[in-house]
């Protein structure tokens, strides 16, 4: 997915836990040490927003090069 602007929120691996970043973002919005920290952390920032998580293993229905609801 690309990151351009609207109305979201990404969350995202980062060597201190998960970080949830803006859309262009040079550096995070918040950084939490699980990604269901993290997601909680997007949706507090903005309610109204479409969070997107990255993909950090592989399933059999994505792999980490993906994006995915929570």
């Amino acid at each position: 997915m690309k990151k351009d602007g609207g109305n979201n929120l990404f969350v995202e691996k980062h060597p201190n836990g998960f970080a949830v970043l803006r859309p262009g973002a040079d550096r995070a919005s918040a950084v939490k040490s699980t990604q269901g920290e993290a997601i909680d952390r997007a949706r507090e920032i903005n309610p109204k927003a479409a969070v997107h998580v990255e993909r950090v293993r592989h399933t059999t229905v994505g792999k980490p090069d993906q994006w995915r609801k929570p």
